[in-house]
């Protein structure tokens, strides 16, 4: 590695995890690329990182989208360097009982969790191996074990498991760690979406989940962040194909 300030790219940084994510690694000295599926959505994320005097670009991409990924990640590299650090972070709900689950919504959570991670950390990875280091840390959720009305994305977030091990394999050799974080309950747009759904009061919906979860409350996006940014600094180099579930307890 160099002494020039390393590359962090973070998708689906508009909101919740990803905004948090993208904060803090700026914070943490990282250049950072946020990724959503427009520039404008990242704009504010954008703005915090730069009033805080961190350095961030805004970059719109569909990480489903294959030439659209190599596109994003060419410009990351022409504008600040070549990619350190890829955080999987984009994804999308399309929550239903398998009898009423339409191949839409299959296919729509899986595009963007799992293709979408393939995606991005193939175009990284060229980059990665080249510089003989690289930090790639995706997303799951304690979703992977299981969770009613979520058989799209608990298949997901569990693929990325098997995903995240197998890249902790093959690209090991060339100073390149992989890792997941797989997150409990924790309060964002998209926790809050899924109590509309089931038609319950968010304050009462995260009230039950604090008392149910042993350390007595709810997760927020910055717990997660915190875990990312271990995963992600140089001296997380001896850890790699782990999954850390951060949910208040065993599992969330």
């Amino acid at each position: 590695m160099t002494d020039s300030q390393q590359v962090a790219i973070v998708t689906g940084a508009a909101r919740g995890i990803g905004a948090a994510t993208a904060l803090r690694l700026a914070a943490d000295g990282f250049a950072v690329a946020a990724v959503d599926l427009t520039e404008e959505n990242c704009a504010d994320t954008v703005a915090a990182i730069s009033k805080a005097g961190g350095r961030a670009i805004a970059v719109g991409a569909d990480v489903s989208d294959s030439a659209a990924v190599d596109t994003a990640v060419a410009h990351v590299a022409a504008t600040l360097g070549a990619p350190a650090v890829l955080v999987n972070n984009a994804g999308v709900l399309r929550d239903n009982l398998l009898f009423k689950m339409t191949d839409a919504d299959w296919d729509t959570v899986m595009s963007v969790h799992l293709r979408g991670a393939f995606l991005c950390s193939r175009a990284v990875q060229k980059y990665m191996v080249e510089q003989k280091y690289g930090r790639i840390v995706s997303l799951s959720s304690t979703s992977a074990l299981g969770n009613r009305g979520q058989a799209n994305y608990a298949a997901a977030k569990a693929g990325l498991q098997g995903f995240t091990k197998t890249l902790a394999i093959e690209l090991g050799p060339f100073g390149i760690t992989a890792n997941a974080v797989a997150p409990g309950f924790i309060v964002t747009e998209m926790t809050a979406a899924t109590a509309a759904r089931v038609g319950v009061d968010f304050e009462a919906f995260q009230a039950a989940r604090a008392a149910e979860t042993p350390v007595r409350r709810v997760g927020t996006p910055a717990d997660v962040a915190h875990a990312i940014s271990f995963l992600a600094s140089e001296g997380a180099g001896f850890v790699t194909g782990q999954v850390i579930y951060v949910a208040g307890g065993p599992r969330g």
